[in-house]
């Protein structure tokens, strides 16, 4: 399994290890045949051509993709599913659909998921803005549940009834923490709605700037008008889990 996401650097990664196995083999032989004590550190300061043999990887290794010997989006959001799924049944949610949202993904790429249970699918994906509060930065939020804080919350949340907003589609949907880290959630007036600067498409490798959310979760207005309508029809209450 490759460590990186990134193609180049999967491809880096491989040939560097290929390179330091090779400059032990040779050390090795060179010790056992010879009989010499080979300085070690002389041997392997030809290890200044390790950045020559990392440039050459870029190009010699074509069919090297991450996303092959990794975990790929639709696997992360479905182990997370299923976990969800077992609480949305011994709580009496909705088993027609939750909302997870990956805050470890980069903010540049779609983070926000809709997923279906019966189709056990990806229904639905968007943009999203996390809280700009404390020390947040655009690359990783802060976490916080106190009133205030203008920060994100991990944990899940039951979505709550439909109300007006002053932003995006002017819809947005109350927000019950339901654990420790997010339970103020409701106080603070944490809640689910849009923003009309949030992209449709992805912007990575930008990430999306702060100040789009003050710990509420923020997502594109095409994504919340289909959303909304799949919460008016659900009849059970329908979780979203935030985690990274």
């Amino acid at each position: 399994m490759c460590l990186f996401s990134n193609k180049s650097l999967c491809r880096v990664f491989i040939v560097t290890q290929i390179y330091k196995n090779y400059v032990n083999f040779v050390y090795d032989i060179i010790q056992s045949i010879l009989k010499i004590k080979t300085d070690l550190y002389m041997l392997k300061r030809f290890s200044v051509l390790l950045p020559l043999v990392m440039t050459l990887a870029l190009f010699c290794f074509p069919g090297c993709n991450a996303k092959e010997h990794g975990t790929s989006i639709y696997e992360l959001v479905k182990a997370k599913a299923d976990s969800a799924l077992i609480f949305c049944k011994n709580k009496g949610y909705s088993t027609e659909y939750c909302v997870l949202v990956d805050f470890a993904i980069h903010s540049g790429k779609k983070r926000f998921f809709v997923w279906d249970f019966k189709g056990d699918s990806i229904l639905l994906s968007s943009l999203c803005a996390h809280g700009y509060g404390m020390e947040s930065t655009e690359a990783k939020p802060v976490y916080s549940n106190v009133e205030g804080s203008y920060c994100s919350s991990l944990g899940k949340y039951k979505l709550g009834i439909r109300s007006y907003s002053k932003w995006g589609i002017n819809v947005h949907y109350k927000l019950h923490g339901l654990e420790k880290t997010n339970n103020n959630a409701y106080r603070r007036i944490v809640v689910l709605h849009s923003y009309e600067y949030i992209p449709e498409k992805e912007i990575f490798p930008r990430h999306l700037p702060l100040g789009m959310s003050q710990g509420c979760p923020v997502i594109s207005n095409e994504s919340m008008r289909t959303i909304d309508k799949l919460l008016q029809e659900t009849k059970k209450p329908v979780l979203l889990w935030i985690y990274e």
